[in-house]
């Protein structure tokens, strides 16, 4: 498909109205996100959670909490290509936000985690990342500390109520109230016709026109539709041959093909959102793209094989910061201490 073409698709795209399009092509965020079964949301279980998400207690030197690398005070992750754990040390991928990360099937640019629960696992015993020798040694730090007892006693019971499973739930629990709902595409999507600014609507169309919205589909534009069990992974770089794939090294890294060793799933990668995206830079599987124009550029060409020209560009732009949502209030939490002592070793 050649410009011509594209402009062709786009002309007419733009003089079809709104309704032409499926509905169910555009979903509204939803204002809250549901919990399983095993892991009911209530108050003190999130109030808990909060806290762990914020102790850098859970990692070997004291200095990493989950918030080092999905800092909710920016844009749920970290600002860096490829996040810094404890000692300086780096890991491999970039972070993705945290914001709305319940409105997906699965966690990690490779799926290897099926919950939010799980999730919450992984990094405390990440060499890069945390890097506590064992889940036991983390969930000791906090077994010690006289604030943290009380707290899981009165969420878990009284029955040996801190453990691994008991905290990531507790943190899964608070990530689930990090949603940014009511953005004005999901108010336009509702029935306000005034929500959007009419390049937001050209951008919207040309956004599925040029097949953007085969993989960011959804309310969270990730694929993700509610009930969903199965995450869809889609290859990337899909055309080899565009100089963007050696310019930002994007066949470097397998994809999930580390989780599953299947063939098929070289550089197979979970969709992510595009919520909040203009806030989330740097770009793609290992951050190396910094500017969301460029990023843009390069999934046209590397996925569509399409060459969009600087209008088609804005336009994309201004349809995707049209789902940047308001994010909720948080209140910093204050961490259970122990005055004049710690819980890191010497």
């Amino acid at each position: 498909m050649n410009i011509y073409s594209t402009l062709l698709a786009f002309v007419l795209c733009c003089a079809m109205p709104l309704k032409a399009f499926s509905q169910a092509d555009w979903q509204a965020l939803p204002m809250t996100a549901s919990s399983p079964a095993n892991n009911p949301t209530n108050s003190q279980k999130v109030e808990l959670g909060k806290k762990l998400f914020f102790d850098p207690r859970l990692s070997l030197t004291g200095t990493v909490s989950c918030n080092s690398c999905h800092n909710l005070m920016a844009g749920g992750e970290d600002s860096r290509p490829v996040s810094m754990g404890i000692e300086g040390r780096l890991g491999n991928r970039n972070a993705p936000t945290v914001w709305n990360s319940t409105f997906q099937a699965s966690q990690f640019w490779d799926g290897r985690s099926p919950s939010l629960e799980d999730q919450a696992k992984g990094p405390m015993v990440a060499e890069p990342e945390m890097g506590m020798a064992s889940h036991e040694n983390a969930i000791g730090r906090i077994a010690a500390i006289p604030g943290y007892q009380s707290e899981f006693r009165a969420v878990f019971g009284n029955k040996n109520p801190i453990n691994l499973d008991n905290a990531v739930a507790a943190i899964a629990a608070f990530e689930r109230t990090l949603i940014t709902p009511n953005s004005p595409f999901d108010r336009y999507v509702k029935g306000d016709a005034k929500a959007l600014q009419e390049s937001q609507v050209q951008g919207m169309k040309l956004f599925k026109s040029i097949g953007c919205i085969e993989c960011h589909s959804g309310p969270a534009f990730n694929g993700w539709e509610p009930d969903m069990s199965e995450t869809e992974f889609h290859e990337f770089p899909r055309n080899l041959d565009s100089s963007y794939v050696s310019r930002y090294n994007l066949t470097q890294d397998l994809g999930r093909y580390s989780v599953t060793k299947t063939d098929s799933d070289k550089h197979a990668y979970k969709v992510p959102t595009l919520r909040n995206i203009g806030m989330t830079a740097p770009y793609f599987h290992n951050g190396s793209v910094s500017k969301l124009d460029e990023a843009v550029r390069v999934m046209a060409e590397t996925q569509l094989d399409l060459k969009i020209s600087e209008s088609e560009t804005k336009l994309l732009i201004a349809f995707l910061s049209s789902l940047d949502g308001p994010f909720p209030e948080i209140i910093m939490p204050r961490l259970p201490i122990l005055a004049g002592d710690t819980v890191l070793a010497p």
